[in-house]
């Protein structure tokens, strides 16, 4: 038998086994849903120049800064919701002052106080009326006592919820008992939902939120653990690394057991908030903004990183406040366990300036939100806010950055060029419409292919019209058709070839 021939064969036998592979994919069912490439569920294979790579937030302005007598600099543990036309604020005023050998947290106790804001950028304290803070009421303060260390609210969504519980939280550290659960008709004034925490096996010691999870139809909390040791309100000996269990609830009040969240290809490190909630534009995925919490110890470096008495007063008292750091990442999860977290950083601490490259810096607030764009006449962006100039001085602040729609990720082609293909997908709709952006002289194309992956008649490259420009809402056509109907609810692949171009989702379009 020639080589040749023996080569032929081989390459006719890849040939089979590749098809034979595409054609054994399940079809995943989309049906009209916006898709994004934050994770791998969609994609069968990356090829040429092309990768999904991670895309980062631009800094903005300092929207909110913690300078009122009940607030200070240690205010953290944000959530920012999106109600209507109002944006909502919650945060903890709590304060510190660091001197030489020790941090005091004694000026005045932690209050969770309310802000809101009509753009999200500019931000004003009503006068509630609730709280007394030194013989007066004049001030946003919401809630005193329990739970005033890491209060976090949501909106229900639940088509069941009751009008005086429109509004829920879980609140608590384990020498409170553990986590509690919270209601309010109006966001504003809160009250137990009954007198014994509703979730005891934990930490706490983090922000733990909930929300309705209304692609499974169910509560569903991310919580503080530490992966050894021992966490309870008698001993508390943590060990191990910081990290984030969930557990769902059909009434808010009885939780099932915490389960660990598992990752696809990343190591154990210490995760200090979670900040997951369903992205709003595809509530099928569940995107989070963990805050990875990193020891460096001293070095040359460390040194040299900004405020360094200042970094030197904080570690006389705990060497870790001085010369640990804090930076934000991203994951993603389609079920709420399974994640797929980027090991790179979402959002670095920056550049090297006064009140950043510290432990509690980039701490990203709950949620992530839209609101108009920067640059006059460009559609709505999305902001998401983190902390900075925390531990010193008379408060701390909030920073706004801002993400195009979509935007966490891409899959980016350089000029040489690259192709995705997914694998087989069931959608509904008539037009296949793209969010994307190319250089002037960039490109990308759309092929609908078969679930064995072929390409088919009337959908193919060739036929497709050549796409270039930065939207968020283009519409696809092949030949100067648009209408994808004939081909919906039958397995198809998407064919995407890029040049200098990146493509944030997709979504067909009834």
């Amino acid at each position: 038998m020639s080589a040749c021939f023996t080569r032929f064969a081989l390459i006719c036998l890849l040939t089979c086994l590749c098809v034979d592979s595409l054609s054994a994919a399940e079809p995943l069912s989309i049906g009209s849903r916006r898709e994004l490439f934050i994770d791998d569920a969609l994609v069968e294979r990356v090829t040429g120049a092309a990768e999904i790579r991670l895309q980062h937030p631009t800094p903005r302005e300092v929207v909110f800064r913690f300078d009122q007598p009940w607030e200070g600099s240690s205010s953290g543990y944000h959530t920012i919701i999106q109600d209507g036309d109002l944006y909502r604020l919650y945060y903890r005023g709590s304060h510190i002052e660091v001197s030489q050998g020790r941090i005091s947290t004694g000026s005045h106790k932690p209050f969770y106080c309310y802000a809101e804001s009509k753009d999200g950028i500019h931000w004003t304290r009503p006068e509630l009326g609730i709280v007394e803070f030194q013989g007066s009421k004049k001030n946003n303060i919401i809630l005193e006592g329990l739970g005033t260390h890491n209060f976090a609210p949501f909106k229900d969504e639940n088509p069941g919820c009751k009008p005086d519980a429109q509004y829920k939280a879980l609140a608590g550290l384990q020498n409170e008992g553990g986590l509690h659960a919270f209601q309010s008709a109006d966001g504003i004034h809160w009250k137990l939902m009954q007198e014994k925490p509703v979730i005891t096996k934990g930490a706490f010691d983090s922000q733990n939120l909930a929300f309705w999870d209304a692609d499974q139809k169910t509560y569903r909390t991310y919580f503080r653990v530490f992966t050894g040791g021992v966490t309870t309100s008698k001993i508390w000996k943590p060990e191990g690394d910081r990290a984030i269990q969930t557990a769902t609830s059909a009434d808010f009040l009885s939780w099932t057991p915490g389960i660990d969240l598992i990752y696809a290809d990343s190591p154990s490190e210490e995760l200090y908030t979670n900040q997951v909630k369903p992205y709003f534009r595809a509530p099928h995925i569940r995107v989070g903004f963990p805050a990875r919490y990193v020891e460096r110890g001293w070095s040359e470096s460390m040194r040299a990183l900004p405020d360094p008495k200042r970094r030197e007063m904080r570690a006389s008292s705990v060497e870790r406040y001085g010369t640990a750091l804090s930076e934000g990442l991203l994951m993603a999860s389609r079920d709420g366990i399974h994640f797929k977290r980027w090991n790179e950083a979402f959002l670095r601490p920056g550049i090297e300036r006064t009140g950043t490259w510290q432990y509690g810096h980039q701490f990203i607030a709950e949620n992530v939100v839209e609101t108009l764009s920067s640059l006059p006449g460009a559609p709505h962006e999305l902001s998401l806010y983190a902390a900075e100039d925390y531990w010193h001085g008379k408060g701390g602040a909030l920073r706004r950055y801002s993400l195009r729609m979509d935007g966490f990720t891409s899959v980016h082609a350089s000029m040489k060029g690259g192709e995705l293909v997914t694998r087989p997908l069931l959608f509904s709709g008539n037009a296949l419409s793209i969010n994307f952006s190319t250089s002037a002289a960039g490109s990308l194309w759309v092929e609908l292919q078969d679930e064995a992956g072929q390409p088919i008649k009337g959908f193919t490259l060739n036929d497709c019209a050549e796409l270039f420009g930065d939207t968020l809402d283009r519409k696809v056509s092949w030949k100067q058709n648009a209408d994808v109907s004939s081909l919906a609810g039958k397995p198809v692949r998407l064919r995407f070839k890029l040049k200098d171009a990146d493509l944030y989702s997709f979504q067909f379009q009834k």
